[in-house]
């Protein structure tokens, strides 16, 4: 299991890294679709099955936003897994859709984390990751700016298996918009 958790994790940061290098986003939006059905189908660490909900390739869910300054904050998620997840709020992305609080993990290694909630009755009902860049969750960045592709987002693992403990957007994660792109569930 370790090895093969292992492997995962390679996979998907090999997956975000040609993402990264395709310069056409319908084409990597095309190659995330192809890999994630194949590891999800394949993968014996895999948190589900596929193939997974998504649709078609829709550039008006693409920006590319400045991370801005904002006020430090603190939150700490309770799992059953992981014990007590902390991040501190290092910025806020200011997205054609609404405000994303961007987060960092403090815990070994770090990583920046932007979940997104929407109120979808397709999507996932505790939010959906953006980018998570402790996984390799990483689109990318522009002219110093972060690329933010709603076509990416994608369930937690806790959304297709009980055994993983997943931390949820928080309040500062949620839009009103309806975002019927990224991994839907159905």
């Amino acid at each position: 299991m370790t090895l093969d958790l292992l492997d995962w994790r390679r996979r998907v940061a090999e997956l975000y890294a040609a993402v990264r290098a395709t310069a056409d986003p319908a084409e990597a939006h095309a190659l995330w679709r192809r890999t994630r059905d194949e590891l999800f189908a394949t993968h014996p660490e895999a948190p589900g099955r596929g193939p997974l909900p998504v649709p078609p390739y829709d550039p008006t869910w693409r920006a590319v936003v400045p991370l801005e300054p904002a006020a430090p904050q603190e939150l700490r998620v309770e799992t059953g897994t992981d014990g007590t997840v902390v991040f501190e709020r290092v910025g806020v992305l200011r997205t054609p859709w609404g405000d994303l609080d961007a987060w960092w993990l403090r815990q070994y290694a770090g990583g920046l984390w932007v979940p997104v909630k929407d109120p979808s009755p397709r999507t996932y009902g505790g939010g959906r990751y953006l980018l998570d860049t402790a996984k390799g969750a990483d689109l990318g960045e522009q002219d110093g700016a972060l690329v933010i592709d709603l076509n990416f987002l994608y369930a937690p693992s806790c959304a297709h298996d009980p055994r993983w403990a997943c931390p949820l957007a928080p309040p500062g994660n949620v839009i009103d918009v309806p975002v019927e792109a990224g991994e839907l569930t159905s």
